[in-house]
């Protein structure tokens, strides 16, 4: 659970008085004043430091989060070892998925591979603001084709069966990932050894 002070009326002065996700929506539709009054209303600002965890199993799941500065990996554990299922970056959104907006458990876990800011959104928000704005479905609608997108070309990535292809798929598809996040994360989100991964890097 995160503590915050929602009352407190300078949470958003270092963002230029409003919260970061208006401006993010915007550019998706127009929003009325009610929804932004709502937005910067509800939704407040984190951070954590490199490696801290945002999310884990044993956090009840409330939130989505902007990321407003930083570098955010989602993983899941088999055993030992930890699986980078995603890596995302600023102005991008995530959360766990398989129990957004459902009561139920997640196996996943977010962690901060940089010094992070973020903009926490309760589901609570985003649900009333679907169940009232017809504006606020048609932002979600067109950030899920986004997310549904960047699923799909994370799954046709861990189908390549060459790891020297998929790690050239990577560099083509997240060039802004390759000097911000550690060999071993990207290894384990290509699904393959990190010595592999170095004596390809070696190679091209």
């Amino acid at each position: 659970m995160i503590a915050v002070n929602l009352s407190d009326e300078d949470k958003w002065k270092r963002f230029n008085n409003s919260s970061p996700l208006i401006s993010i929506f915007k550019k998706f539709h127009p929003l009325n004043k009610e929804i932004e009054q709502r937005i910067n209303q509800y939704t407040f600002p984190v951070s954590y430091k490199k490696n801290k965890f945002i999310m884990s199993p044993l956090d009840r799941n409330e939130y989505l989060f902007l990321i407003v500065k930083g570098i955010v990996r989602g993983f899941v554990k088999d055993a030992n070892l930890e699986i980078t299922t995603w890596i995302s970056k600023e102005n991008e959104i995530v959360g766990t998925i398989s129990n957004l907006w459902v009561n139920a458990d997640s196996e996943e876990y977010l962690q901060a591979l940089e010094d992070v800011d973020l903009i926490a959104l309760p589901h609570e928000l985003t649900e009333y603001l679907f169940e009232h704005f017809p504006e606020a479905n048609i932002v979600g609608r067109k950030i899920m084709e986004l997310y549904y997108r960047s699923a799909e070309e994370r799954a046709y990535l861990c189908r390549i069966s060459s790891a020297e292809k998929r790690y050239k798929r990577f560099l083509m598809s997240f060039p802004d990932l390759i000097h911000r996040v550690s060999l071993k994360h990207i290894a384990s989100f290509l699904a393959i050894r990190l010595e592999t991964l170095s004596r390809i890097r070696a190679k091209i």
